[in-house]
């Protein structure tokens, strides 16, 4: 028996891999699916099934892409329904893959489909549970994404609370939680950085899973405190269930290089958002005028869904070189599908062409602290609520820029401002969004709170 985490730090997400005798199965895959194809070829296996934990609403699943290129059954929990063929496994059905098998657990409660599976080894013993957004490391999956036909986040949190004690508790303590996401996704409040864990250690350690906790005390503490979803959630969550287009389509129409004067023209026949994806210093040195910043190596996907409200707006983008199919793989991931081309030569071949280029002020933090006490300038901290209250300057104003969109109008366009994240990627984003909307007196502060704390203790 084999088992594989397959851990993508971008999505905070974990997919699975399972192999005995020959037999595999994957567990919640993520779009691209050629990485489980050549894992089950490499070891002369044939991929029989993909189980999901429930509709994914953070990530596109690979699951139909996988079905159709394996001929692999896709299996769901209880109360799934979908557009496209998939099984329905009843609570405690059991599906064998060589000579170990798969459990349905029904788990009711982060969504109403959501199911355990659980791993039983070669001699029948339960070994380990796949929870999907049931149980975390740490935590247990919010309660508000499924709320319809009359069902309150407060009712799913008690049907949550009923499935963590009466299915998932039961089990021996040496079993072993194998999540869908660990710290950095938004589909729990304190998810621990551990990918993986015994389910002892997390009865001793999970908040959720204390003993003598009641349903009444469990309803209230699971639903205080939720951020609200990101926009993209319910649009993943509505694609998982219809289906969507074969991924070497989209990359076929994503990854194509396009010449600046090409370049320009799709951007003006459809209306298409430019989506810059290099490092900060690039963007802050020049990029094209109302680009949108959101770069590669930050939080990429999830800031994508986040900010870009239409998940069927036309995308061409500017990208490190070499990394253009990354680009559209990962928003893809998140369902953007309608990528159309990337800048050939990228932003070098747009200025050699003798077009314009854009720039953002950008300050140090010593700069920034000097200056500050001089000008009549507002301070934006655009860092989460929490993080805001952790630590802030006395006159900054805190607009995350998770809420960017419904809080555009408190920012005065004819007032100089200083805008400040953590450590100048968010604050970039925010910038950029703002400029492509006709602001001009922004400066980003580089280094962000972390560079002017500690300016500040040292001073």
């Amino acid at each position: 028996m084999k088992i594989e985490q397959i851990y993508t730090g971008c999505l905070a997400q974990g997919a699975y891999y399972i192999e005995s005798e020959g037999e595999a199965a994957i567990i919640d895959p993520l779009r691209e699916v050629a990485p489980y194809i050549k894992k089950a070829k490499d070891a002369n296996a044939k991929i029989k099934y993909i189980f999901e934990t429930h509709f994914h609403a953070d990530f596109v699943s690979g699951h139909i892409d996988l079905a159709r290129k394996t001929g692999a059954s896709i299996i769901y929990g209880p109360e799934a329904s979908t557009e496209y063929e998939i099984y329905n496994a009843t609570d405690g059905q059991e599906f064998e893959i060589g000579k170990v098998k798969l459990k349905a657990i029904h788990t009711p409660g982060h969504t109403l489909e959501s199911t355990t599976w659980l791993l039983l080894d070669e001699s029948g013993k339960p070994h380990a549970i796949f929870t999907g957004d049931t149980l975390f490391i740490g935590d247990v999956g919010r309660p508000d994404l499924a709320i319809k036909n009359g069902l309150s986040q407060e009712d799913l949190a008690g049907m949550l609370y009923d499935s963590l004690r009466n299915k998932i508790m039961t089990l021996p303590d040496e079993v072993i939680v194998y999540p869908a996401h660990g710290a950095g996704s938004a589909c729990g409040k304190n998810m621990s950085k551990e990918t993986f864990d015994t389910l002892g250690n997390q009865k001793n350690t999970n908040y959720a899973l204390r003993a003598n906790m009641t349903k009444e005390e469990f309803v209230k503490e699971l639903t205080t405190g939720i951020l609200p979803a990101p926009q993209y959630f319910a649009k993943n969550a509505m694609i998982n269930k219809t289906g969507y287009e074969s991924l070497d389509a989209i990359m076929q129409r994503g990854a194509v290089g396009h010449s600046p004067e090409e370049f320009e023209a799709i951007v003006n026949a459809e209306d298409a958002l430019v989506l810059d994806t290099r490092s900060t210093t690039e963007f802050i040195a020049g990029h094209i005028p109302n680009s949108i910043f959101i770069g590669i190596d930050g939080g990429f996907a999830p800031w994508v869904g986040a900010l870009i409200t239409d998940i069927n707006t036309p995308i061409l983008f500017i990208a490190p070189e070499g990394r253009e199919e990354e680009v559209v793989t990962r928003l893809s991931r998140v369902g953007y599908d309608n990528t159309l081309g990337y800048l050939k030569g990228g932003v070098e071949a747009w200025k050699n062409s003798g077009k314009d280029l854009s720039t953002v002020e950008s300050v140090t933090a010593e700069k920034f602290v000097e200056e500050v006490t001089t000008r009549s300038s507002s301070v934006i901290d655009v860092r989460k609520p929490s993080e805001y209250e952790g630590g802030h300057l006395d006159h900054a104003l805190n607009l995350p820029l998770d809420f960017i969109n419904e809080q555009m109008n408190q920012v005065d366009k004819e007032k100089p401002h200083y805008i400040h994240c953590a450590g100048g990627y968010r604050s970039l984003i925010y910038i950029s969004i703002l400029q492509a909307r006709g602001f001009t007196r922004l400066t980003n502060v580089e280094g962000g709170w972390g560079a002017i704390k500690n300016l500040l203790v040292s001073h």
